[in-house]
């Protein structure tokens, strides 16, 4: 179909979108500051779609006046029953489409997939969750170009869910705001007599295992025996809807991307049930209504300075290692330069300050009862550790966006001053060597020291040391690194999380080890750990070639990790004899995603081709 017919059809006013990528399809749309139903109106235009806008009234438009009018604003929420992360968003999403409709707009709502990394962690099904972070990104992605959405909401509530909207939004590049559900509230178990939450399931589960979990008083009388209180911590640590409560990955994600300029003020601290946050939903038609006019664009916000403010705010609140890999991801797809040496380079300028979990002893309910991100936001641009001149999605920049948000009240507990950090560097530490040339990250907060030596156990499969912690088979009596190989995006396949091995240590109060594996740990799991080692076992990278009984050493001062009693002429000999071990995962998403999916220290992504192909 020509795109300049007779005069009179508006067609010659379509042109290029300037702000499109050549890499992706290209959608005529309408030129900004004029009407904001910039590429809807390719269909809905006079009559050359007739099938399209019948089937729109079909869909609800109203009438003509709207059909030829209106912006189409998609609303994507992260829906699915059976996980409290994200249970209550198609409700979110209802109001976000009450609220754009008043606004004289069309709002269709829409639904991407997910996977509760608390049900699955320690099984099978784990090894599906890395893969929605793409899935979310592509059926985002997918609607909002098919259907010529004007613009964008998506409602993330688990913690792929919101790099996966992110990289949608870079993807389609049409205006867009980002909505997180919200935190959960603390849980309480009474026989424990304190605060828990789904972490502390599986630091109970290694105690259990241990012998050494109990109820706080009468321990072992009638009701109060070590599996009464597992029941009732399970019972117990999950009281309602929202994202689980400590700085793990989704409360990592939300705050960093909030310091990026790409959600309302305090979205990711308010609570998921809190009257803020079913406000934030109804102020959000507005402000997409401003990003349209303004024509503010995700790729405007996702900037290097955007990304150091996400990294610098990670580094601050003691957030998750799997932060970077998003981060990794979110970049690649905004065509935004940053690697693992940018992650080295803010951890080794920045301080940790947040005594939040897993570490520390508080959870994001806390942090919101002091005045939440925004307030931790505003100490942080004064201080100069955060750029408040980055634009944001309400037209702002962030410093004027948390300039009338209430100060940390002086004697909070939770923020430390920045003369007395917790550690004076980040947490987050890149680490390299004979064991991980192309990378590893470890999260070390110094509790559990700088440093570590130890032998060498070898597990192929997270299982296998799932059923030796069980069984209760790791000793105490010396100091052992306990490898997982084959977990990495291509060798597990997906490269899960392993909460339940490093929470069990935890709880069996095992101070002698460390956990490496080019899988990921979850961002409750705490301790000495290294994960995302790349090259992974699975391509040959030397986590392959590693024997029981070699001596490993992590040095976090240093940022290595090696391999320290085995010559470069054995581990190449020990290369020659390895073979790549066939792949059980054969048909079906896995086995698509291990085919596509690139290393770790790339962050992960599934569509990055190689430029002579």
């Amino acid at each position: 179909m020509s795109d300049t017919p007779a005069a009179g059809t508006g067609v010659s006013s379509l042109g290029e979108d300037p702000k499109s990528d050549p890499q992706y399809i290209k959608f005529k749309c309408l030129p900004p500051g004029g009407p904001l139903n910039r590429w809807s109106h390719a269909v809905t235009r006079e009559h050359d779609f007739p099938g399209a806008q019948a089937m729109l009234y079909g869909a609800g438009v109203p009438n003509e006046e709207m059909m030829k009018n209106a912006p189409h604003v998609g609303i994507a929420t992260v829906w699915w029953e059976g996980n409290p992360c994200n249970t209550h968003l198609l409700d979110f999403g209802k109001i976000v489409k009450r609220a754009v409709e008043k606004q004289k707009m069309l709002a269709w709502q829409y639904n991407a997939v997910g996977v509760s990394d608390a049900i699955t962690m320690g099984g099978e099904g784990m090894r599906f969750s890395l893969q929605t972070r793409d899935l979310i990104a592509d059926s985002i992605e997918t609607v909002t170009c098919a259907q010529h959405h004007d613009a964008n909401i998506s409602i993330p509530g688990c913690d792929k869910n919101m790099p996966g909207v992110v990289m949608a939004a870079a993807r389609h590049n049409r205006p867009f705001i980002m909505i997180y559900g919200g935190t959960i509230r603390k849980g309480y178990s009474n026989l424990l007599e304190r605060d828990v939450n789904v972490s502390t399931c599986y630091e109970a589960s290694g105690a259990f295992a241990y012998g050494r979990l109990q109820a706080k008083t009468n321990p072992g009388a009638e009701g109060r025996t070590p599996s009464d209180v597992m029941s009732d911590i399970e019972r117990h640590a999950c009281p309602g809807a929202g994202a689980c409560g400590g700085m793990y990955t989704a409360n990592t994600m939300a705050t960093a991307i909030e310091a990026m300029g790409l959600t309302l003020p305090g979205s990711s601290s308010y609570p998921a049930l809190s009257p803020e946050k079913a406000r934030e939903c109804e102020r959000a038609a507005e402000v997409i209504k401003t990003t349209m006019e303004k024509d503010i664009r995700p790729r405007d916000l996702l900037t290097r300075e955007s990304f150091e403010n996400a990294l610098v705010v990670t580094m601050i609140l003691g957030g998750s290692t799997n932060g970077v890999l998003h981060f990794l991801a979110m970049a690649n797809t905004a065509e935004v330069p940053l690697s693992l040496e940018d992650v080295d380079r803010v951890s080794n300028k920045t301080p940790f300050l947040a005594d939040l979990a897993p570490s520390g002893k508080y959870l994001m309910e806390d942090l919101y009862k002091i005045g939440g991100t925004p307030s931790v936001l505003k100490m942080l641009i004064a201080a100069g550790l955060i750029n408040g001149n980055i634009p944001t999605v309400t037209g702002r920049t962030l410093a004027e966006n948390v300039a009338d948000w209430p100060s940390l009240p002086p004697d909070q507990k939770i923020i430390r001053p920045l003369s007395d950090p917790i550690k004076e560097t980040g947490h987050i530490r890149i680490l390299r060597g004979n064991f991980a040339p192309e990378g590893a990250v470890a999260k070390i907060t110094g509790k559990e020291g700088l440093s570590f030596t130890g032998k060498a156990r070898v597990f192929n499969k997270e299982h296998e040391l799932d059923d030796a912690l069980s069984r209760g088979e790791i000793p105490r009596d010396e100091n052992l690194v306990l490898i997982v190989r084959y977990e990495g995006p291509k060798g597990g396949p997906g490269m899960p999380e392993q909460l339940r091995a490093s929470a069990a240590i935890m709880g069996a109060g095992l101070k002698n080890i460390a956990l490496v594996t080019d899988g990921r740990y979850s961002g409750a799991s705490h301790g000495f750990i290294v994960g995302h080692v790349t090259p992974e076992a699975a391509v040959g990278g030397p986590i392959a070639l590693v024997k029981e009984g070699d001596t490993i050493t992590i040095d976090a001062i240093k940022n290595r990790i090696d391999i320290t009693n085995v010559s470069d002429e054995e581990l190449k000999e020990r290369k020659k004899a390895w073979k790549a071990p066939k792949p059980k995962v054969r048909r079906g998403v896995l086995a698509k995603y291990a085919r596509l999916v690139g290393d770790a220290s790339h962050g992960a992504v599934t569509d990055q081709w190689d430029s002579e192909n």
